[in-house]
C-alpha cells in the first residue's frame, strides 16, 4: 500500500469492524486482515466496476470469508447487524464526506470511530464532526506524489467538543505538530488565497463576503506559518 492507505490503516483500532465505504480495490482492507489488525470489513462502493475489481482482490487474497463486498449509496450498504464500529470514508470532497455521514445520521445510523480522509473542504468536515458530538482524535497531514492529504480520526461523545475557527481551518492536532508538510501546504495555499483576492479586487461588482473571508483566512495562515 502508498503512504496514504498506510497512514490511515495505522489509526484502525485494533479488532476493529470496519467498514471501507468508496474502497479503492479493498486495498485497506485487506492489509488489515493480512497484519491480523481486524477480522471483519466491509468493502463498499456505489459503482460495480470498482467493486468488482474490489471483489477479485479480496478472492486473489484468500480473504472472502473476512470481507464482504456491498454495492450501495454511502452508508446505505450497512446495517445493525454488521456491528461495524469503524467507518473510513478517503478519497472523496469534504461536502460528499458529510453528505453520506449526515444521510446516515438522519436514519440514526451512527458510528463510535471516524476515519476520514477528504481532498478538499477539510474545514466543513471538522465542523460536521464537532457538530454532532465528535472528538478529533488524531490528525496526520501527508504528501505523496505531489498531494497533500489531512487524515483525521474521530470518537463520538456525549457532548459537543468546541473547536476555535483556526482549529476547524487547520485541524486541532494538525496545529499542534505543524510538520514540514503543514508548511509546505499553508504556503502554497497563501500565494494561492493573495492571487485569488487580487481578482476578486478587479472585479466590477466586488463580492465583498467572499473577499472578507478570504482576507481573514490569509490573516490565519499568515499567523500559523510565520508564528
Amino acid at each position: 500500500m502508498n503512504l496514504r492507505l498506510n497512514s490511515l490503516a495505522q489509526m484502525v483500532d485494533q479488532g476493529a469492524r470496519i467498514a471501507d465505504i468508496g474502497t479503492d480495490h479493498a486495498y485497506l482492507p485487506i492489509q488489515l486482515v493480512k497484519e491480523n489488525k481486524i477480522q471483519f470489513a466491509i468493502a463498499s462502493d456505489v459503482a460495480a466496476g470498482p467493486l468488482e475489481n474490489a471483489k477479485k482482490d479480496i478472492a486473489a487474497a484468500g480473504l472472502d470469508g473476512n470481507i464482504e463486498t456491498r454495492l450501495g449509496a454511502g452508508l446505505d450498504t450497512i446495517n445493525s447487524a454488521d456491528q461495524i464500529d469503524t467507518v473510513i470514508i478517503a478519497g472523496m470532497g469534504g461536502k460528499l464526506i458529510t453528505q453520506i455521514l449526515n444521510d446516515a445520521w438522519l436514519k440514526d445510523s451512527i458510528f463510535e470511530t471516524l476515519i476520514l480522509e477528504p481532498n478538499i473542504g477539510e474545514p466543513g468536515v471538522r465542523n460536521w464532526l464537532m457538530n454532532h458530538n465528535y472528538q478529533i482524535k488524531r490528525e496526520k497531514i501527508i504528501t505523496e506524489a505531489g498531494h497533500t492529504y489531512e487524515l483525521i480520526k474521530a470518537e463520538k461523545t456525549n457532548k459537543i467538543v468546541k473547536l476555535t475557527e483556526k482549529e476547524l481551518f487547520f485541524g486541532p492536532e494538525i496545529l499542534q505538530e505543524k510538520n514540514e508538510v503543514f508548511y509546505q501546504k499553508w504556503r502554497g495555499q497563501l500565494a494561492y488565497h493573495k492571487k485569488l483576492l487580487l481578482n476578486l479586487n478587479k472585479a466590477k461588482e466586488k463580492d465583498l463576503v467572499h473577499m472578507h473571508k478570504i482576507e481573514s483566512e490569509i490573516k490565519m495562515i499568515e499567523e500559523e506559518i510565520n508564528d
